[in-house]
């Protein structure tokens, strides 16, 4: 099978590795790629985004099937300019992306599904926005449209609120509508499913740290590090979450006319009342993907293959013993602008449990050097999490560039209540 991976970030690196293993594999494809896809398939210089050219170099090379790892390329109809030529593609269309590319559209979504979620209101105007704010105090804001993960802010007072609301309408088409809706309490969890339109299978739960530094303080980020499994859900609960939150979703999005195939990514908070939905994406997280395919202990590609293809098999995966962590390093300013340009040491040397996946990473010159803000995701997976967690941060600590940014505490409270629960 001859398979083409869109993007250019960890998440499509991991992925890309994970297919690279499959006996199925004839010709592995990433577009455009990066110096770690370039290890394991053939990087082609085409824009992800763009449905032409991506559907062109689709046919040149008699690709069997397309996954579209971010979310960008959903949202401009790359799944449907594939899907018209007949080419099999895993990520949703243009329509079902809605799901992530439009909160308000989202909620709209769930409350049809009956699918728990925050109580809510949607603001066309900055002021009204405002006024309701300034009433609320304590407050989610969040911007409609994609934001790179950067778009949410939970507001602890009222000024905070109200200047939420301004920074967030500065965004341009993404803040024009905001989402105001209730901080509910708990633990998060993302839940991803595999889906085909109808059926589905659910991977195992994980928790991302979303805030730049340790404690979860500072700036939201796009996410600097995630474990699996989170020690959260257990069986029964994450069951509970395919049956009350995706099959719901999916089959309104079917009732819609817009079957939504691909990665449903269901971001949770657990609250004192059960699971409730804070947000949905439409593609793999990052960097839920780079800890969740280290654990998954079954062929990747026959899944991806099924779904897009409608032939999903509900079932449960077959999964990998103990835990698996992923540490995000970033660069010097990030989340902000990033330092670009920087040499990085220790990152090719690793091996053994160790996986690094590629992100905000170039070769110039044949030195590898920093291209962005998250630049690599230190993974590593263990018969336990605490061991799992001292194999990646003893992997991150023969890692070098100038200014790295990075969390010391990724897993550690998943770790916490996994030692409360046993």
């Amino acid at each position: 099978m001859r398979v083409l991976v869109l993007g250019s970030g960890g998440r499509e690196h991991a992925l890309a590795w994970k297919l690279a293993g499959s006996p199925l594999l004839g010709k592995l494809l990433c577009a455009p790629g990066n110096p770690g896809t370039a290890a394991v398939a053939t990087n082609l210089p085409v824009a992800a985004e763009d449905p032409g050219a991506v559907t062109e170099v689709a046919r040149r090379e008699r690709v069997d099937l397309v996954v579209v790892g971010p979310e960008l390329p959903l949202t401009r109809g790359v799944g449907d300019a594939l899907r018209r030529a007949g080419i099999p593609v895993f990520g949703p269309d243009a329509a079902a992306a809605r799901l992530e590319s439009s909160k308000a559209f989202a909620k709209e979504v769930m409350e049809a599904a009956g699918v728990p979620t925050a109580s809510h209101r949607t603001f066309d105007d900055p002021h009204a926005a405002e006024r309701y704010a300034r009433e609320m105090g304590k407050v989610a804001v969040k911007a409609d449209g994609l934001a790179a993960g950067k778009g949410v802010v939970v507001a602890g007072s009222p000024d905070e609120a109200v200047r939420a609301v301004r920074e967030l309408s500065r965004l341009g088409t993404a803040g024009a509508r905001l989402v105001l809706e209730e901080v509910l309490e708990g633990e998060e969890v993302s839940v991803i499913a595999l889906a085909d339109g109808e059926r589905f299978v659910v991977l195992p739960p994980a928790q991302d740290h979303k805030r730049l530094l340790d404690g979860d303080r500072g700036p939201n980020t796009g996410g600097m590090g995630a474990v699996t499994p989170a020690g959260l859900l257990d069986a029964h609960a994450l069951a509970e979450v395919g049956e009350t939150i995706i099959r719901p979703v999916l089959r309104e999005m079917a009732r819609r006319g817009h079957p939504f195939s691909g990665a449903l990514y269901a971001g949770l908070m657990l609250t004192a009342g059960g699971p409730r939905v804070l947000e949905f994406n439409a593609r793999f997280g990052d960097p839920e993907a780079q800890v969740l395919v280290l654990q998954l202990a079954e062929d990747l590609l026959p899944l991806l293959h099924a779904a897009a293809a409608g032939r999903l098999a509900p079932r449960p995966l077959a999964l990998e013993a103990g835990a698996s962590v992923g540490v995000v390093l970033a660069s010097a300013g990030y989340p902000g602008t990033p330092r670009t340009g920087l040499p990085i040491t220790g990152a090719e040397r690793l091996s053994g449990a160790v996986q690094v996946f590629h992100a905000g990473t170039a070769r110039v010159d044949g030195q590898l050097v920093t291209s962005g803000g998250r630049v690599l995701t230190v993974c590593a997976r263990a018969a336990s999490l605490p061991e799992a967690r001292a194999v990646a941060y003893g992997a991150v600590s023969r890692i070098h560039f100038e200014g790295m940014q990075l969390r010391r505490d990724i897993g550690e409270r998943a770790a916490q209540a996994a030692a409360r629960a046993g």
